[in-house]
Parts: C-alpha cells; structure tokens; sequence
C-alpha cells in the first residue's frame, strides 16, 4: 500500500541527459528536506518564486540550481513541492535522488503526483486520466480533447447530470421512508422526462467513443485495390518517404504496412494492403485475406484504381467485393490513380466510373492533388465536430462506464412503464448514479443523505 504521508522526490522531465531535468519534492516534509541540501534559506520566500542556490552535501557543491518552492494547497498535488531544476547530466540526476532520499525521501511510484492530486481534491477522476492523455498526445485532436477534458469540461456535464438525477433518487428514497402514509414526492412524469433526456446525453457521449478512441489512437485508413494500381505508391507520397516496396511485379505486397501522418491536426494511421484478385498462390491469399479484414477494421477505406486501363466492369466487380466484407458506402472513398498516363481521356473515364459515386483524381507518382484526398479524410472524420469544443469520450473506462449508465437508464424507463414500486425503481437510479460517479471518482451514498437533509425536516 502507498503511504500517502510520505514525502516523495522523482524526475519529473524525461529520463537521459539534456540542458536541464526538473526534481519535484512533494508531502508534509518537502519545504525541510529540500532546506536541508539547499545553499539558502527559502521557508520565507513567497510561494511560486524561484531562487537561485547550490544543491549542497556535507557542504560539497552538487550542482547549481533553481529552486521553486509551492505551498500548499497552491502545488499540482495540493502539498507543499519543490522543484528543482537542475543541470541535465544522467549523473547529477542519480546524485540528487540519492541525496532527497537520504534526507528522508521516498522515490514516488509511477503516477503518484496526480493520484496526490486526486486524492488532495485538486482534480476528479476523469480529469487525472487526461494528465496521462495530454502528455502521451501525438495530434492537435487529441491535444485538445485532452486538454478539454483536464479543464473539467467532461467532469462538469458527468456532473450536471448525476446532480439532476440525485435530487429525485433523494425524493423516491423519502417516498420509502414514509412509505406507511402512500405519498409520492417525486413526479413520475417529471422523472420520466428528465431520465429521458439524460439516457440521450448519455448515449450521445457513449456514441462519440469510436470518434474519440480514433483521435487518441489514430485514424484507420486502409488503403486497397487490386495489384499495381500503385496503393504503396500513394502511402510513399503521403508519408514523404519509402515505407512501401514499391514494384511493376503484381502481389509484391503481401502483408500490410501501417504508418502514421497527422492532417490538419487529426493523425491517422494508413494501411498498405495486399492487391485484390484472384490467385492460386497461398501466401498471396492470405495477404488477401488480411486486405480484407484490415478494410473491416478501417473507419476510412480507400480503393485504388488505374484511371486509365481499369475498365467499368473491374471497377463494379472490387466495389462489390469489397461491399460483401460488410464494407459500407460511408467509409469507402473511390481514387482514381495515375492521372499522369499520357493515354489518359478525361470523356472515357467520366463514362467509365459513372454511377459509382464520388470518385477523387490523382497520381500518387507526381504526389498531384494529394490535397484532395486529404481534404475528403478530414471530412470523414467530423473535423467540425473536433473543432466545436463539444466533449468526445477518448477513454475506455469512461465509455463502459456510459454503456452501464444507458443500461440502467433504460431498466428505469421499463419499470416506470410496468408501474414498479420506489423502491425498485431507487435501486437503478442508484445504479446509474454509481456508474456516472465511476468516471469522475466520485462514488459517495452521502449524496443522497446530504440532498434529503438540505431539503426536509424527516423528524425521524
């Protein structure tokens, strides 16, 4: 078990050697242990000031320092914290440590700052979550949801809800105890529109999970078609390098390659698949296999085509093919390729590729119009969506936290409609309340007693 008592030290930047590393001290004994390997008295020095000293040992000069001293409850972890910013050699780092935990130190485990926070009030649950989130984020997307979500902007709709909800589990848990008299405090009509309304918040932000688990992790783009139609051509092009065997020889590519590219702040993660077409070769079906399965798995799915020798026919025939994997219109997005062909004729490919929906011209070779298709992947993504501030569920604990909410949401909603008693129906408002709690941290049945007390006299 942590001691939360205990005063922690650890690096607080990156492991390795660079210009400066930052130690931070928190707990009861920060401000004394830190006085005592510091060159100058600081126990006066005004909150978030920084002074410049000596990290001493025994009077032997360590290292020249800044030091910050933050009082409590003005620190990231609600306790008195220093930090020191120290030169950034792998040696003075170790030397440090060793020194902070001599003086009576413990080495902090892996996340003990935030959970200090947590536990100290200064964040919920959720918005501790998002301090790992912001740090591991790769995309502007992600930086922002993160970001929302470390502010309180998910915390506060969670909780909007959950206050709702408690000030009428707070009256059906009233109508029990003057269950003798047959009284009825909580409107079941006002009850059923307000469960109502939570149950579509609730399942909206369960919805935006595959949007928000997409942001966080990258968005799935397979890239398909049948052999040399130039599919690792167009995943060279897009991610400025040669990631991609690239060959005149058909199935060179027999397993997929995934890469990353970040577009307009949104990353997504590109598949090279295996061509689709028939073969007799057992390595290239399964390649083929995989094409498919990666197409399944996709948000985004791109077919290639040449946009000179594909005829109408082969086109229909991979469309449909790819149609029987379970691939939907919405995610499949037609490319015409090698639009360099001097062969090319703008009247036979209009005809040829009529009727099969919105098809985008390019030549992965001479990287031209590569701004097209990158434009059509941002909206296919709700790019409005991420921009408007509105709250996206990037975590999966926070997402089967909301599948249980809408549960018992809807478990509420059919005991209404076959007249159940309070006390059923205060057992799965209860539950829902608990699992809108989980995501926030906040499980306490104390909110129950607190809201009926506020309320009424009970006299009882």
């Amino acid at each position: 078990m942590i001691n939360s008592n205990d005063t922690i030290c650890a690096l607080s930047t990156p492991p390795g050697v660079g210009g400066i590393a930052v130690i931070r001290i928190s707990g009861n004994d920060a401000f004394s242990i830190a006085q005592k390997v510091f060159s100058r008295p600081f126990s006066q020095t005004e909150s978030h000031r920084t002074l410049y000293g000596w990290i001493l040992e025994e009077q032997e000069k360590i290292d020249e320092v800044l030091l910050t001293p933050f009082k409590s409850p003005g620190s990231f972890t609600g306790e008195d914290t220093v930090e020191i910013a120290c030169h950034g050699s792998a040696f003075i780092q170790q030397r440090l440590l060793e020194i902070l935990v001599a003086k009576g130190c413990r080495i902090a485990t892996p996340g003990e700052y935030t959970l200090r926070a947590f536990l100290n009030g200064k964040m919920d649950l959720s918005q501790a979550e998002a301090v790992g989130d912001l740090i591991a984020s790769e995309s502007a997307a992600a930086h922002r949801q993160a970001l929302h979500q470390m502010r309180g902007g998910f915390s506060k709709e969670i909780n909007v809800l959950r206050n709702k909800l408690i000030h009428f589990a707070s009256l059906i848990e009233l109508e029990l105890d003057f269950a003798e008299e047959d009284v009825e405090f909580a409107n079941r009509s006002q009850l059923r529109l307000l469960v109502e309304e939570i149950e579509q918040v609730v399942n909206h932000l369960r919805d935006s999970f595959h949007l928000g688990n997409a942001i966080r992790n990258g968005v799935p783009v397979a890239i398909t078609g049948a052999p040399n139609m130039g599919k690792s051509t167009l995943l060279n092009a897009l991610l400025n390098d040669e990631r991609a065997i690239v060959s005149d020889i058909a199935g060179t590519t027999r397993d997929s390659i995934e890469d990353y590219i970040t577009i307009e702040g949104v990353r997504f993660r590109f598949i090279d698949t295996a061509g689709i077409r028939d073969t007799e070769d057992t390595i290239e079906k399964m390649g083929i296999e995989r094409s498919f399965a990666k197409a399944r798995e996709a948000d985004i799915v791109l077919l290639l085509f040449d946009a000179v020798e594909t005829s109408r026919d082969e086109l229909l025939d991979t469309i449909a093919r790819l149609k029987k994997e379970t691939i939907n219109d919405q995610k499949l997005i037609l490319i015409a390729n090698k639009m360099d062909k001097g062969a090319f004729n703008m009247d036979d490919f209009q005809e040829r590729v009529k009727d099969t929906g919105e098809v985008i011209a390019i030549s992965a070779k001479e990287k031209t119009d590569l701004d097209k298709l990158k434009s059509r992947l941002i909206q296919s993504v709700h790019h409005r969506r991420i921009n408007s501030g509105e709250t996206i569920v990037t975590n999966a604990r926070h997402h089967a936290a909301l599948c249980l909410a809408g549960r018992s949401l809807h478990e509420i909603l059919n005991g209404m409609d076959a007249g159940v008693t309070g006390d059923f129906l205060a057992v799965d408002i209860r539950k829902t309340l608990y699992h809108l709690s989980e995501i926030t941290g906040q499980i306490n049945a104390d909110d129950l007693l607190n809201s009926i007390f506020s309320k009424f006299c009970i006299g009882k």
